[in-house]
């Protein structure tokens, strides 16, 4: 080789090993940097996530407020309950094994478990995962028994909702759940977490903030392999870590679950219907019941597919609070806010005008059948025997915005902040028949209106709040259920009194007049609901019966049976009434869906149910 070659290559080697410098120079800078980021200005982050690695997190439940009514009687409640926790890298298959036999499962559901296990990825096989929610104590002590034999096995005591009424007040008191995936994209943010509980219906959905707590959590130190360090061990200081969890708030309410369980005999020949009671001066309510409910235990967490399916098609409609979520045609217990809307603006004299009834109304060729021929009828004996031909006649005089004025006064067609999920109901105007009717009016629909048909719609609980202002000289409470939240140690947080909505312009003569009229349709022997009073009880009850038509169901006989039709277009039977019918205390609205007569039917549970209230003695 000759020396200009060697020279040629050892330059080129220096040019190269310059390069190579400045890249290790480089690198080992960044290093130096990086070492210095996460030591010093990183420190907390990746020291938080390798205590994480050693940490197991064991969420330690709330226990969710007490509902309790009037009374004292817990209405919600809680049991305690266990769940079982394993770490998946921890349990071998001769465990799983003997878990499954303790549980006294049969080989069926081994199998599936073993599949269950399984299909946990790689990632998640090192926390503690749930295998068993909800055990009988029978199957805990047999767990606790053997648990030095079982590895990777945790059993966490939680408290599991519990409702000692079953279905009774079911739409009212609501259920809990467990939280979607849909939820937590709303709810992650405060707390909510997989496996958690929330209210999705009634009482436990809308105080839902104050009643359910808010959770603790404990955490232990484990090993690479998931396991908790013993306590000799050096790695045993500040081993565990517990918050407490915080309890929620108590509700007490204005339900007296003693008249709700006499509602619910009352009720007891009847398919399908609702009552409300509510006292008549504070509007606080003592009953709202609807028919049929539903097992609140079964909801909570119980509720088979096939069990699910049954109460969706249910023509009953079990589902559905019949109390307020739903709206009806009122039928005749409407016509009293009829006769104020004429006695207010003077339209007529409740003694001296008077019209005849030969038992229908002609208006253009078309008859309006009344239930009987009245023959002369002044306003009293129209409502006492509920003469629809006389409430036709009045409705020429009074107009649709008057009747609908009058009965929007009366919270009517609105909603009435009762506080769980509630129907608007419907009050039609003038105008909304010109805008749905191509701008054309006819004297027929104010004569379905005055009469509470046609497209008048309102809910059970503002008939019993309208009723309560008709006895209670014009006042209009908004009605209560919750009167106060406690502290778990029975401590009054906040409590709420009665709250006025409004005060109605009426003349107290008129409100006298229409009382007297109410007391004769139960007391005067041609009154609609004579039949229904109770002789010697000592408690008058004033009130109005109604029955309300339907609209015909058009079905074929392959469709339903005929049995079923004919319950179906049946009228609802309605009753609404005040007693003791001189001093008011408590307001009374009965529906019984496809009922039939509402004197008949609706009536005698409503008197029944007033007269318990008031003369029995509450527990």
């Amino acid at each position: 080789m000759t020396t200009l070659s060697v020279r040629r290559e050892v330059g080129e080697f220096k040019k190269r090993y310059k390069w190579m410098a400045l890249v290790a120079g480089i690198s080992f800078a960044l290093l130096f940097f990086r070492l210095i980021y996460l030591q010093l200005i990183t420190h907390d982050r990746w020291s938080a996530e390798a205590r994480d690695n050693i940490t197991k997190r064991v969420r330690l439940p709330a226990t969710r407020g007490v509902i309790r009514d009037a009374k004292g009687r817990e209405i919600a409640t809680n049991r305690p309950a266990f769940d079982v926790y394993v770490t998946p890298s921890l349990l071998k298959l001769e465990t799983l094994e003997r878990i499954t036999w303790l549980m006294g499962f049969d080989e069926r559901r081994t199998e599936a478990l073993k599949e269950q296990t399984a299909q946990i990825p790689p990632i998640r096989r090192s926390h503690l995962t749930l295998l068993f929610s909800d055990i009988s104590r029978e199957q805990m002590a047999a767990l606790e028994t053997h648990r030095r034999e079982l590895p990777g096995l945790q059993i966490v005591a939680k408290p599991v909702r519990a409702y000692p009424y079953k279905s009774l007040g079911a739409h009212v008191i609501g259920f809990l759940n467990e939280v979607n995936a849909d939820d937590l994209k709303q709810l992650g943010k405060i707390g909510y977490r997989v496996g958690q509980s929330i209210g999705r219906s009634g009482l436990e959905k809308t105080w839902e903030n104050y009643l359910r707590g808010r959770d603790g959590e404990l955490k232990v130190g484990v090993d690479v392999r998931g396991r908790e360090f013993q306590s000799s061990s050096s790695k045993a200081t500040s081993n565990a870590q517990r918050r407490d969890p915080i309890p929620g708030r108590d509700l007490e309410l204005t339900l007296d679950m003693n008249a709700m369980r006499s509602t619910e005999r009352a009720f007891a020949r009847h398919y399908s219907g609702a009552a409300v009671v509510l006292e008549v001066r504070t509007g606080r309510i003592r009953v709202l019941y609807s028919k049929p409910g539903y097992d609140l235990n079964e909801m909570a967490g119980r509720l088979s597919k096939e069990r699910g399916k049954e109460l969706e098609t249910d023509p009953y409609r079990p589902l559905i609070d019949k109390t307020a979520a739903e709206s009806y045609s009122p039928g005749s217990v409407f016509k009293p806010f009829s006769a104020l809307a004429a006695l207010e603006d003077h339209l007529i004299d409740p003694i001296t005008t008077i019209f005849d009834c030969p038992g229908y109304y002609e208006l253009g060729g078309r008859r309006f059948r009344c239930s009987e021929a009245h023959h002369k009828a002044d306003l009293r004996k129209a409502i006492v025997r509920s003469c629809n031909v006389f409430f036709f006649h009045l409705a020429e005089q009074v107009g649709m915005d008057r009747l609908a004025r009058i009965a929007k006064d009366f919270g009517l067609g609105a909603k009435t902040g009762v506080g769980i999920n509630e129907a608007t109901g419907f009050i039609s105007t003038r105008d909304w028949y010109l805008k749905h009717y191509n701008n054309r009016f006819r004297i027929g629909f104010t004569l379905n209106e005055t009469i509470g048909q046609g497209n008048t719609r309102v809910t059970l609980v503002q008939l019993a709040t309208a009723y309560a202002a008709i006895a209670n000289g014009g006042t209009l409470y908004v009605p209560q259920l919750v009167t106060a939240i406690r502290a778990p140690s029975g401590e009054i947080i906040e409590q709420f009194e009665p709250r006025v909505r409004r005060r109605i312009a009426v003349d107290q003569k008129n409100l006298a007049y229409l009382i007297d009229a109410l007391f004769g349709v139960v007391n005067d022997p041609a009154g609609t609901a004579f039949e229904a009073r109770i002789e010697g009880s000592g408690v008058p009850v004033a009130g109005k019966t109604g029955t309300a038509q339907v609209a015909v169901r058009n079905r074929s006989a392959s469709e339903e049976d005929p049995k079923q039709a004919w319950f179906y277009n049946r009228s609802h039977a309605w009753f609404v009434g005040f007693a003791p019918a001189e001093e008011p205390e408590l307001v009374a609205a009965v529906l019984i869906e496809h009922g039939g007569p509402g004197g008949k039917n609706a009536a005698p549970i409503a008197v029944q149910i007033l007269t318990d209230a008031l003369k029995k003695p509450q527990e």
